[in-house]
């Protein structure tokens, strides 16, 4: 009796441990119970029937106790039997709690490894969900991104339009300034053919024409305009001045700079002229009066008048020559392309 509660209290406890492991371990150690419970059974069979056996010779030995001999050798026979099914028995007991020993150690095991393995899922279970929650935010991230460079694409591909449009018409503001800037080169060049027929007559005396930086230059030597250390006109300077007012009334755009220049021989007058600085400004007014006295109808505002003494020589002082050429005053003609270069600067 004792066996049999044993045996269901194992069956208990493996039905109990079986709920920790997987159905297929399940099954194989319900298999090997249900053998291990098989044998019991037929083991117990046998006991029950050796047990019978043994009580029909009993009832044997009290119904032939006349033949003592044959039933004591019945008896022994009987009693062999029973240690040899005891032992047995005992060999089937032990290898039974050897068995459920054996069996409580793996379900044992099993149940370690499945904590194991629960735990490993549990971890990569929360791993997996931390690289969602990283790839999710990443996710937002680059779609915001996206979502940027979409806008900068679109104020990007806006700028770019206006800078073409912007381009297209400074191309064509600079087509049209070019134009005009032209246009002002060939006035400038029409000025300079005018003023160079007007005193054809004094090239041979000291007077050049050329164009220069935007301008026309008009030099002429003192030679020609004025005696050594006075500012007072000659003959020929007044013919040449009168000749030049007529083209510089014509063409009112111009604007006149009168420029006086010296050698670098200190002044030795005795006037209120004191040295070369105001010689050459004496020289660059006097000159400035003789185009307006010839020159009515230029406007006065048109023109300036500065000297620069021996300051800015043409060549250098060291010889007679190159004095002359030094003395000189120079009327610098240059086009009215303040407008031009107002659009060119925006």
């Amino acid at each position: 009796m004792k066996r049999i509660i044993l045996v269901c209290c194992g069956a208990a406890a493996v039905m109990t441990m079986a709920s920790c492991v997987s159905l297929s371990e399940m099954e194989a150690l319900q298999a090997k119970y249900d053998q291990t419970s098989k044998q019991y059974s037929l083991t117990q069979q046998e006991l029950l029937e050796m047990r019978e056996e043994n009580a029909s010779l009993t009832r044997q030995n009290q119904a032939l106790s006349s033949d003592m001999s044959d039933v004591s050798l019945q008896k022994e026979n009987a009693e062999r039997q029973v240690d040899s099914l005891s032992r047995r028995i005992e060999q089937m007991r032990h290898h039974y709690d050897t068995t459920m020993e054996n069996y409580m150690q793996e379900v044992a095991g099993k149940n370690r490894d499945l904590t194991r393995a629960q735990n490993l899922l549990t971890a990569r279970t929360k791993e997996l969900a931390d690289r969602e929650r990283e790839l999710q935010a990443r996710q937002t991230e680059l779609q915001e991104q996206q979502e940027g460079f979409r806008l900068q694409r679109s104020e990007f591909q806006a700028r770019e339009a206006q800078l073409i449009a912007k381009q297209r018409q400074l191309e064509q503001e600079e087509a049209a300034t070019r134009a005009q800037l032209e246009a002002k080169e060939r006035e400038l060049e029409s000025v300079r053919a005018s003023v160079t027929k007007a005193l054809t007559g004094f090239a041979d005396k000291g007077l050049n024409v050329e164009t220069k930086d935007g301008k026309v230059y008009v030099s002429m030597e003192n030679k020609l305009l004025f005696p050594s250390a006075s500012w007072t006109v000659s003959k020929d300077g007044i013919a040449a001045i009168k000749q030049l007012a007529a083209v510089l009334e014509a063409d009112s755009t111009l604007k006149i700079m009168v420029e006086g220049h010296t050698d670098n021989d200190a002044y030795r007058g005795s006037t209120a002229v004191k040295d070369n600085w105001d010689l050459s400004v004496m020289r660059a007014t006097a000159i400035v009066k003789l185009l307006l006295q010839h020159g009515p109808g230029i406007n006065p505002a048109r023109i300036e008048a500065c000297g620069h003494g021996e300051f800015a020589p043409k060549v250098a002082n060291d010889s007679p020559e190159h004095k002359a050429m030094n003395r000189r005053t120079e009327i610098i003609l240059t086009p009215n392309i303040e407008g031009l270069l107002e659009q060119m600067g925006k």
